[in-house]
């Protein structure tokens, strides 16, 4: 990590603290990778690393605090995961409360903050290699989808797996794969690539979360596994309080991009 890097990150940071940036954040920090965030009591969250563990494609894990603390000291030790985000989804026994730009007023000392891999990172690899990303030629959010295959459980957390769409043209998709593919950290290689009826998705132009983006007539959907995922399982796991980003609106971390490249590729899914 630079030292420009790190100090554009925490510029970005500060713009997101005071508020003068709420939107997704596809774009800022560039180089940098960014993170999700679930956040749970520490006593209902003891069986969501093995859940991560078991599921590693939409929650590869990167970062866990200590009790109480907002402060990820791995990827980012000058942030405040209260306030560094532009907007949060909170959660009370299943059910959406509040979608705040801060989320000081439920941080509570015995929460535990989880950060996963973004796949803004391999969004970042594929641009590099003259892949033109649809919803960012677009000027949307990524679109979403809640899919028909089940996550494996780990105690009360099970349910769904959520995906990414982006759209190719046939041509470029398995120079799609391996470079995504060199990026488990961030979700790694496609989960589905084609007909969206064969994972549960009825009609791409609406998406559960993010909003849709035109599918070329000589393009075809590519799905990845998607860190929106412990928010669907959240909803069927109930905890008392469940805290995370808004779909698109990330953690901006220090680590640079080339941090996570394993340099290895991967067959077609």
């Amino acid at each position: 990590m630079t030292l420009r890097a790190a100090s554009t990150a925490a510029a970005d940071r500060a713009r997101i603290r005071a508020g003068e940036h709420t939107g997704p954040t596809s774009g800022l920090a560039p180089g940098l990778a960014q993170a999700n965030l679930v956040i749970l009591p520490a006593d209902e969250s003891l069986d969501f690393p093995r859940f991560c563990v078991r599921n590693p494609k939409p929650c590869p894990l990167l970062e866990v605090t200590d009790t109480g603390s907002a402060h990820p000291d791995c990827v980012a030790a000058d942030a405040d995961l209260r306030t560094d985000l532009p907007r949060y989804r909170v959660f009370r026994d299943g059910r959406l409360v509040d979608e705040p730009t801060d989320i000081a007023q439920f941080w509570r000392s015995d929460l535990v903050a989880f950060l996963l891999g973004c796949s803004f990172t391999f969004e970042w690899a594929l641009a590099a290699a003259g892949l033109p990303i649809a919803h960012q030629a677009q000027g949307v959010n990524v679109p979403m989808y809640v899919t028909n295959r089940r996550c494996i459980s780990a105690g009360r957390f099970d349910g769904p797996l959520v995906v990414s769409m982006r759209p190719f043209a046939p041509d470029v998709i398995s120079h799609v794969v391996d470079i995504s593919a060199r990026f488990p950290a961030m979700h790694g290689a496609p989960v589905h690539i084609g007909d969206p009826e064969e994972i549960g998705i009825d009609d791409l132009a609406a998406p559960d979360f993010g909003d849709a983006v035109v599918v070329g007539a000589d393009e075809v959907p590519v799905f990845w596994a998607c860190g929106v995922t412990p928010q669907a399982v959240a909803i069927q796991a109930r905890p008392s309080l469940a805290i995370f980003h808004a779909p698109g609106h990330m953690f901006i971390t220090d680590r640079h991009h080339d941090d996570f490249d394993t340099g290895e590729s991967h067959d077609h899914p």
